[in-house]
């Protein structure tokens, strides 16, 4: 099965005439991604040429729509990614909804959290999977004999290549590094979730796309102060996850009541810490690395020490 998007699905960048938008749809065209249009009102009907892979000068000419209706009527996009403003976020997210895009990426951090709200509850009620807010994104790795995979966001390309595990993580810098850690072993995805207090895409609802996913043998998971989320993901994969996870928790030395990075990553009231989401992980049955390299050197015992 393919994991949160099929390979070669056309994908479009709202947003991608702007200066983040610009470089990274241009990244996103040399990992292979097929990105089809951007949409930005004021510049619809104008085209931006972007180089592609090789040494040969070879460019790209992707056109610019008004709308996400128009771009996903010319170009039949099933995802888009979104680089706008957090002021026009939450329109981006309700235009792509509207238009019926099926997975929707969002880089944009300080997005209101009401603004969040509203697009999530409205993303479930139509059937549409947001990825973010505030997140690297989703890179997918080919498998054998597949083409390319896809890279939607900020994730560098170039890391790591397919293999046997997922990760999810909930903070971009992190996800790079245990990209890093384990490229020897090399992953079938890599998700962030986003580290805002509401995501449309929890660490639980991750692991279950994993769980049901027969290339993927095993995850690591990357938590962090503040939510709950890694409580609950710990009290799903009791019952239902049957592949071995591994986590990594940032946070065991931040002092309470002050926002480490995310907007959601903050111990209030002595809750959210970074050694009860341990506790939780571990009671489940869930090995937690103090560091990533520690939790990395625990995905490679297992992976070792196993069948898989």
């Amino acid at each position: 099965m393919s994991l949160f998007i099929e390979a070669g699905a056309p994908v479009i960048v709202q947003g991608m005439t702007g200066h983040q938008g610009m470089t990274h749809t241009a990244r996103m065209l040399k990992a292979g991604t097929n990105i089809v249009g951007g949409v930005n009102p004021r510049k619809a009907g104008s085209s931006v040429d972007f180089p592609v892979s090789g040494d040969d000068g070879a460019t790209v000419t992707i056109p610019v729509f008004e709308t996400c209706a128009k771009a996903v009527d010319a170009t039949g996009a099933k995802a888009s990614v979104i680089f706008v403003p957090p002021r026009f976020a939450k329109n981006a997210m309700i235009e792509a909804i509207e238009a019926g895009i099926g997975l929707i990426v969002v880089i944009t951090e300080g997005i209101p959290i009401a603004d969040t709200a509203y697009c999530v509850e409205l993303a479930l009620q139509r059937g549409t999977r947001i990825i973010g807010p505030n997140c690297p994104g989703l890179l997918t790795l080919p498998e054998d004999g597949q083409p390319l995979g896809t890279n939607l966001g900020i994730i560098p390309e170039g890391i790591v290549g397919p293999g046997p595990l997922g990760l999810v993580s909930k903070s971009g810098t992190l996800t790079y590094q245990m990209m890093g850690e384990l490229s020897d072993i090399g992953f079938t995805a890599c998700v962030g979730v986003g580290g805002d207090p509401i995501v449309g895409t929890t660490l639980q609802e991750a692991l279950a796309i994993f769980e049901a996913d027969q290339a993927t043998r095993a995850v690591i998971m990357i938590g962090e102060i503040g939510g709950n989320a890694e409580q609950d993901a710990a009290s799903w994969a009791r019952t239902n996850m049957t592949k071995p996870i591994v986590a990594y928790i940032a946070g065991f030395t931040a002092p309470e009541g002050k926002q480490m990075g995310h907007a959601g990553a903050i111990v209030s009231g002595g809750r959210g810490t970074a050694q009860a989401k341990k506790d939780a992980l571990e009671a489940v049955g869930i090995r937690v690395g103090r560091t990533p390299g520690q939790a990395a050197d625990i995905m490679r015992g297992l992976l070792n020490g196993s069948a898989l």
